[in-house]
């Protein structure tokens, strides 16, 4: 329950932020997980700003994801199916600079998302609502530092809302263009 109380309070403080002109993205990404599950997820990214008000922190970029997640688990004639809609608010920070060119930059998120099938991969997952974690690297590129490349591990759970929570972990390849 604590973590509906982060996430609604976070979108409330959000809300109130500067938009930073014309900086939407997409995104498509490779999910690999546990065995043979592999997956393909689909974002857009609507809002895009930067938090400079937490002085020991520094600059933070924080940005908003929709996304749907087309996951499939076993061999090509016997396999299951399943999808997923996660809403994810997703922090950034610059650490690093490849090439005095290219920021390196870290990533975290927790959202919440809503899953088709709660029986999949051999797994009980417990709820139809899930929390959307993630934590990555991000190396931005091209002229004007419109495209990136992010690897990311991401983890699915209800987060103890039902007593079936034993989660789906994911490695995470990911290519998003701003617009």
């Amino acid at each position: 329950m604590r973590w509906l109380f982060f996430f609604f309070g976070f979108s409330v403080l959000v809300s109130s932020l500067p938009i930073r002109a014309n900086e939407q993205a997409v995104a498509i990404d490779y999910l690999h997980g546990e065995g043979d599950l592999t997956g393909i997820r689909l974002a857009y990214r609507p809002f895009h700003t930067q938090i400079t008000s937490i002085e020991w922190l520094g600059d933070l970029d924080l940005y908003w994801e929709v996304s749907v997640n087309f996951w499939e688990f076993g061999e090509d004639n016997q396999h299951e199916t399943n999808y997923a809609l996660a809403l994810s608010p997703v922090l950034s920070k610059q650490f690093a600079t490849l090439y005095d060119k290219y920021p390196l930059k870290w990533e975290f998120g927790i959202g919440v998302s809503l899953v088709e099938d709660t029986r999949f991969a051999g797994k009980d997952i417990g709820s139809h609502y899930q929390f959307e974690d993630r934590l990555g690297l991000i190396m931005e590129f091209g002229d004007n530092l419109e495209k990136s490349v992010s690897l990311r591990y991401m983890h699915y759970s209800n987060g103890g809302l039902n007593d079936d929570n034993p989660g789906m972990d994911f490695l995470n390849l990911s290519y998003a263009w701003k617009f």
